[in-house]
């Protein structure tokens, strides 16, 4: 099976489908000037420009192989609703992170991030069958760790100064992990989340 090989996942909610440059005016329109960028990786992003480069260097790690990134798009309105994707993929060791994950305010605490987690796990380990999918997340972000130990996933500890943002400060950062034989418990636990 290869693991970089672009897929589309579609559930009730959302389509994610490769994402392409033709998605950067999409997520710009949703992702420029917003907050969420402080807890993240990549710096501020506070225009339709460094929208551009972000996708572009997303799209560079997926020519190398090791992330697989999605658009994702919200079905009821035809909009980008955000970004999700694989990365730090080790398909030897049958492991891979879910990460990079941001949605515009409109569709944060909706449905979408959760059939996100539910798409791309059951793609993890039912079609790659992973045996550990990991999520990382800023210490400081304090709503992000509850939505991930909401979903069922396991907390692992904090890498202290784990990461140098691009602004300077040193980040901590939270893992997690689901491993394949929690997956059928955590399953059903999301399934349940999108009946509620």
């Amino acid at each position: 099976m290869d693991w970089t090989a672009p897929v589309t996942l579609t559930g009730e909610h959302v389509r994610l489908e490769p994402m392409t440059e033709a998605h950067i005016l999409g997520l710009a329109e949703i992702g420029v000037g917003q907050s969420f960028w402080d807890f993240m990786l990549y710096g501020r992003m506070d225009s339709e420009n460094d929208m551009r480069h972000w996708v572009m260097e997303i799209l560079s790690r997926a020519e190398k192989g090791t992330d697989l990134p999605f658009a994702v798009i919200h079905l009821a309105s035809g909009r980008v609703a955000g970004a999700t994707r694989y990365l730090n993929m080790m398909p030897r060791d049958r492991g891979l992170e879910v990460g990079g994950t941001w949605y515009g305010t409109e569709f944060q605490r909706t449905p979408v991030n959760t059939e996100c987690k539910y798409l791309l796990f059951t793609y993890a380990f039912e079609t790659l069958k992973c045996i550990r999918l990991q999520l990382k997340t800023d210490l400081r972000n304090e709503r992000s760790q509850k939505a991930i130990e909401r979903i069922g996933a396991k907390k692992e500890g904090v890498l202290r100064n784990h990461m140098i943002l691009p602004d300077g400060r040193y980040r901590d950062s939270v893992f997690y992990s689901i491993l394949d034989s929690e997956w059928p418990e955590v399953k059903k636990k999301i399934a349940g989340m999108l009946d509620e």
